[in-house]
């Protein structure tokens, strides 16, 4: 039996691209998995086409309900949280910041502070972003000890996100049981994102029905990955925390791909025309809200500190995320290819 097996998990956000890519992992290890997030906010959503309702312990709630919120963790009595509830886009957030700062950063201190009336140990992984760096626009891969920032509503709030962790780390947390790291993801890729604003989401509705893609920022660079590798540090991070040098791994890890796998927004378009034929034209306009042109993470501190790297690289990452696309495009069964893709990357249970 591995360590998953039958431990109490809660996810937040689980309804969401990358919480359903997780809960399907958690299932998959055997698992006791709740969740608490928005109903899916997409047509279709991956949560809807992985059956996932039916099959683990599923409630539709709002972090920003503080109530709701204990209620639902004291009736769970999670042995892990990972928290992954947000509102994650750059381009929303200009729309919507009030909405943005008050899911990502009250959200989050209404779970920690749920979790604070457990009373109980509990492995907490609060996940931001790469982008809750103060961005240099530099090639030089950010480390966890460089500044916190943030140009736009999301970027900052993630940042605020860090903070509010570490203070309920330090002040709050302090002297109990609860263990708490935060983990800074990278450009996650992968089938069944069907967000708004995302290229290969973008790319996989255009090409499904004969239409170009409209790029823009195609020289920004971005540290792009398959889901299931940050999803797996992830875990190995949870399980690092409930062991005997938990207080060991209560910071911040970088979670990204190789330096030589941080590529453009066009060279990952054209890497997925290898594997889904179709066009693109460059639709960058001159007033569009700012995003950050170049963003690299350094992985190293993951590496040396939890034993964790990177498996699929971009050429593979590209090639399962697109072929997921067009296989469901042409009438695959959109489970079995992600059940089928987690068998492949393989992990512990």
């Amino acid at each position: 039996m591995g360590f998953w097996a039958g431990r109490r998990v809660l996810v937040t956000g689980h309804t969401g691209f990358k919480g359903s890519w997780l809960c399907e992992m958690l299932l998959a290890r055997g698992a006791a998995v709740s969740g608490l997030a928005l109903a899916p906010d997409t047509r279709p959503a991956l949560f809807d086409q992985l059956g996932l309702a039916g099959r683990m312990d599923h409630v539709v709630g709002d972090i920003r309900d503080s109530s709701l919120v204990t209620a639902r963790l004291l009736e769970v009595r999670p042995e892990v949280v990972l928290h992954l509830a947000a509102q994650p886009l750059v381009r929303r957030s200009y729309r919507e910041p009030l909405e943005t700062w008050a899911t990502n950063v009250m959200g989050t201190a209404h779970v920690l502070e749920a979790v604070r009336a457990l009373d109980a140990p509990c492995a907490v992984v609060v996940v931001t972003t790469d982008k809750v760096y103060e961005n240099r626009e530099w090639e030089h891969p950010y480390r966890e000890t460089d500044p916190l920032g943030g140009h736009d509503p999301y970027s900052a709030s993630k940042a605020g996100t860090e903070l509010v962790a570490e203070s309920w780390r330090k002040a709050l947390f302090a002297g109990s049981e609860v263990r708490l790291a935060t983990a800074r993801a990278g450009n996650v890729i992968g089938g069944g994102d069907w967000s708004e604003d995302r290229i290969l989401p973008d790319l996989a509705r255009a090409f499904g029905v004969g239409s170009p893609l409209l790029v823009r920022n195609r020289h920004a660079v971005r540290p792009w990955q398959h889901v299931l590798d940050p999803l797996e540090g992830y875990l190995m991070l949870a399980e690092r925390l409930t062991g005997t040098e938990a207080m060991r791994f209560e910071t911040g890890f970088n979670f990204g791909p190789e330096p030589a796998d941080q590529r453009s927004v066009g060279a990952l378009v054209e890497a997925a025309r290898a594997h889904w034929s179709g066009d693109w034209t460059d639709a960058t306009a001159p007033n569009a809200p700012h995003e950050a042109g170049q963003l690299a993470l350094s992985i190293e501190r993951a590496r040396m500190v939890l034993g964790w790297q990177p498996r699929w690289d971009f050429a593979r990452a590209v090639a399962e995320t697109v072929g997921w696309y067009r296989d469901v495009a042409a009438g695959a069964d959109p489970a079995e290819r992600v059940q089928a893709q987690i068998a492949d990357f393989g992990g512990g249970a």
